[in-house]
This record gives C-alpha cells, structure tokens and sequence, in this order.
C-alpha cells in the first residue's frame, strides 16, 4: 500500500456546516417518525417502526464508497452496501460477508470467492458473480478525474494504478482481472502476491453496487476537476444501490440523509424502520442536540462532555483505541534535518502532561507509529521518555546554533486523536522553548491551508494523526513509509524495501517480524513523534440499545433497537 499526498483526503472528516436550527426537522422527537421498539412492524421478529437519528459531523460527500475517503460519507455507505468480506462486530478480524467463503492458490495471485445464495440488490438485481466483476473491472477502469487520488483514494491505496495509468508516477495495479467462473463464484486475479488484500475488501470502497443502477443513474459522470470533482450523475446522490440492511430514501443536504430497513435483507434485518443521519458541524451543538432530544446519538463526543453527559443519564461508548496522533517532523527544512535535534525535540515534550491535561480517559503515550493490539508492534523501539536535560544535551551536541521551528497546527477542527490541537501546540510550544528552541506558531484551518502544507512539505513541523482503517500494519506503516512522501522529507529505500517485502510476505509470523522490524527503523529515524492514541467516544441517550463501537469505525445500525423517551 502507497502513501500519497492524497492521504489527506481521508482525513477530511469535517466538512460542510449545518445549523443547529435544521436539526429538528430529522428529530426523534417528531411525532411522525418516532416509534416504540415494542410495536411490530413487519420484516422480522422484533422489529418496530422506530425512527434513529443519529447526529453526524458533516454531510457525506456522495454515497458510493469509490469515491470517498471521509468518514461520515462511509458511515453511510456502510449502510446501505456490503462488500465480500467485512470485519467482525466490535474487532478488526475479517469475516464473510457477501462471500461466504473464499481461498487463495499456491502462489497467492488468484482468489475465489463463493458467494452467498438468494442475495437481491435494492432494485431487486440479482448478486451474482458477473455483478461482482462488473464492479471490479469499474474501478480498474476508471480514467480521468476518476484517477485522482483525491476521488479513487482507497483503490490507489491498495491496488496502486488502473488498466491504463494518465499519471505516470502511478505504479501497476495489484488488481489483474475477475472471471465469473460461474454464477456463484468469483475469481480475482492479482498481479502480485499481497497479504493485505483480502483485509482492504473489507473497505467500503470495495462495496458491491447493482450494476444495473450504476449505468442507469450515472454513477461514473463526473467533471470538475480532481481536487474538486462534480458528481452530475444521480446514482450517489439519489439512487445508491446496495444489498445492505437499509435503503436509501431521501437526501437533503445541510438537514437530513433518511434510509429506510430492508425487509428482504439476508441477514439481521433492522430493528429499526427509519435511520436518519442529522449534520451538525459544531461538537458542542451535537450535545445540545442529543440533551434536546433532537438526536439519539453521536459521534465524536468532547472529551469534555464525557463526564457530564454521563453524570446526566446519557451513555457513553467508546472505540477501541486505534489511532494515533503525531508530532511531524520534516527533514527537509533545518533544523529538522538534524537527528539530535529531532531527538531533543522528542525528549522535550512531555507527552503525559498533554494526555493528563488535553485528553480524556483511556488515552495512552504510543511507542510508535501504531496501535499496540495490531500484529507487528513491536516492544524493543527506541523511546523518547520526557528528559529535558537529556534534550538540552542532545541539542549542544547537535552544534545547531539556529533553534527556530515553524511548528503548524490546525484550526476549525477536532479529530479523534486530536480533540483540540491548539491546545495541544500550546502544551508542546512551552515544553519547547523551556530546552532552548524558539517556537513560531502558525495555525490555520484545517481543511485545505493546513492539510496542504503539512502532506506536500510546506510545514516543517506540524501535529497530525491518523485512524487505522483495517487491522493490518500495512495500514499504518505501509500508509506513511512505504513511499517516499513529502510529508516527511526524507527518502530511506531499505526501510521501504523492508515495508514491500513485508506486504508480499504471506507467512504471519515471518510478517510480524518485518513488521516489528521496521518499527524499531522508523523509530531510530525518528520521522515524527507519536504522542497520543485514544478512544474516541460516542453518546446516545437512554432507551438506544445495540450499538457496538469498532475499532475501524465498521459499525452496524441494523442491531439497534429504540424506545421511547419517557
């Protein structure tokens, strides 16, 4: 898997606002839509005519999981679409989904898919094994604006190029072909042996569509340009099309997305009649929301919030931490591209004080670039404990005289690894200045000025962090280093050779130790200091029932039942 300077895109999770004022109008409160999880409605033992309303942080930006990275735009692809294999409730492990089954050949190119019987699309196609190639092929195909990184970003991730690359830099595709061997089976063929592939099936960019509503409502016209496309087409907007456990219904952008159960869903049909996703941009107007009884749930809860929403009856869920949020370290601008400097930097900061002072419960100082509960981690890295004497030292030895860092950070935005960045620079910038360095602060808004600067190089120094989307390390080391990226400003081809044998390698054990291997280079280079992962939390209020969190944000809402407010 690349990393490219299109990893940015993926962690655009905020976006368009919406006024609090348009919340009602998706409210569970609305005598219309609200119901009790005690009253049958049809489709499935225990289902009720219940209405969810769930409180997102941004408007999706199109519904159709090829082109989108963002997280609230898969929150409702997951929804509505399924994929041949998914991740199971609440862990990263992988599990069937619209394939029951599959195995690999000998030299690890050709996998086959034996897929689940009696399964019907939205419009009552037929999933079969040519629908499932027409969707591989689709993506293998795209040209143009489709080859933006910014739109195709998880097929340039795991499968690098298309059949005809217009990007040059763009590597061969992992992806060869898919053969319907028969109506039940598909066969993909890949280029390349690669361990993670099955794992990245279980992205919602490899969601299965009907084929049918894919041609009939557009889903491939789009102009604009790749940093900004325009989806003219319906299919995203109006005509999403899955085999999933809700329907689309109705999207009014700013105010509400609907969808409605499928009752002829193959597998847990929905406790639920109506699932509504509300934008609120703003965190505190999100619990203003759920205390208004507005909304019944959200994501993202201020670490602030936590303990007050909980004293006040609400509950709080939170993910499994698998996360991480980083110091960047460019070493392509002075002083940066001194190793002692970034060492005493390293030593500098105190990054229990930041957790204790910034972050709620649960947060831990990571080792390296890496959730510990992912294969590969590894516990003999090399640590940057809190010394400030020990980084004054580092920093007289270095014989650097010019001690001035251009640290960046983001505003207008909160990410789950990064409740409140300035916060955070402002802990760091006194921790730095304490040893000897002279801190210029440049904050600015996350989405485009900061991003850009910190993913093209134009930040030397900048806080940033990533959320895994697989349990796989190629995810998160593969993500960052396997390529040479401006982001970090060097180039180390061993330690990149070390990350392509290690994604080829199919052997577990053998991959763990590459893995581990290259952990303990990374952390000598010291590209970047890890300072935080977290458990980010969700609140719903009482009467909401099944919701269970994961790890890589893969959660169900056909689980959840609903009752009354009393």
């Amino acid at each position: 898997m690349r990393s490219t300077s299109v990893r940015g895109a993926k962690v655009v999770a905020l976006g368009a606002a919406a006024a609090l004022a348009l919340v009602a109008c998706g409210g569970s409160d609305d005598g219309a839509t609200q119901g009790s999880g005690a009253e049958a409605s049809g489709g499935a033992e225990g289902a009720s005519d219940a209405t969810l309303v769930f409180g997102a942080s941004a408007d999706p930006v199109i519904i159709d999981g090829a082109y989108v990275s963002d997280g609230e735009s898969l929150r409702v692809v997951r929804s509505i679409f399924e994929g041949l294999v998914t991740t199971e409730e609440g862990g990263t492990e992988i599990v069937p989904a619209l394939a029951e089954e599959w195995e690999v050949s000998e030299d690890g190119l050709q996998w086959t898919f034996s897929l689940r019987d009696g399964v019907t699309f939205h419009d009552g196609e037929a999933l079969d094994a040519e629908a499932v190639c027409t969707n591989f092929d689709r993506w293998y195909n795209f040209t143009g604006i489709q080859q933006s990184g910014n739109v195709s970003y998880y097929w340039q991730t795991v499968m690098g190029g298309y059949a005809q690359n217009e990007d040059e830099t763009l590597p061969e595709s992992l992806y060869s072909a898919c053969e319907a061997t028969d109506e039940a089976t598909a066969t993909i063929t890949l280029t390349r042996p690669s361990s993670t592939f099955l794992s990245a099936l279980s992205l919602p960019a490899f969601s299965i569509a009907s084929p049918a509503a894919l041609e009939e409502f557009g889903a491939d016209e789009i102009t604009g340009s790749g940093e900004e496309p325009q989806f003219t087409g319906t299919y995203g907007t109006e005509h999403p099309t899955g085999t999933g456990p809700f329907r689309f219904v109705s999207w009014e952008r700013g105010n509400q997305l609907v969808l409605e159960r499928n009752d002829d869903y193959w597998g847990d049909v929905a406790q639920v009649q109506n699932l509504v996703f509300v934008p609120i941009a703003d965190g505190p107007a999100r619990r203003q929301a759920l205390e208004a009884g507005d909304i019944d749930g959200y994501d993202l809860v201020d670490p602030a919030d936590v303990d007050a929403l909980e004293e006040a009856g609400f509950t709080i869920l939170r993910r499994p931490a698998f996360n991480v949020a980083y110091v960047g370290l460019n070493q392509s601008a002075p002083p940066l591209d001194n190793l002692q400097i970034r060492q005493a930097i390293a030593h500098a900061i105190d990054r229990e004080n930041i957790l204790s002072t910034n972050y709620p419960e649960g947060a831990t100082v990571p080792t390296q670039f890496m959730p510990e509960a992912v294969f590969g981690y590894a516990e003999d890295v090399t640590e940057y404990e809190y010394d400030p004497e020990r980084a004054k030292e580092l920093i007289a030895e270095s014989g650097v005289t010019d001690l001035t860092l251009e640290f960046w950070y983001p505003t207008e935005v909160s990410r789950p690894y990064m409740p409140d960045p300035a916060a955070n620079f402002q802990l760091m910038a006194a921790d730095l200045e304490a040893v000897g360095f002279t801190v210029n602060p440049t904050g600015v808004p996350w989405n485009p000025d900061f991003l850009d600067a910190a993913l093209s190089g134009g930040a030397p120094m900048y806080l940033l962090g990533w959320t895994g989307d697989f349990g796989d390390p190629d995810n998160f080391v593969g993500t960052f280093f396997q390529a040479q990226s401006p982001e970090w400003g060097f180039d180390n081809p061993e330690l990149r050779t070390l990350l392509d044998e290690a994604e080829a390698e199919t052997d577990l054990d053998a991959r763990t130790g590459l893995y581990q291997e290259a952990n303990r280079q990374i952390m000598d280079e010291l590209p970047g200091l890890p300072y935080a992962s977290t458990e980010p939390a969700l609140a719903f209020r009482p009467g909401i029932e099944g919701f269970e969190p994961s790890p890589v944000q893969n959660e169900s809402f056909n689980l959840v039942t609903v009752t009354e407010q009393e």
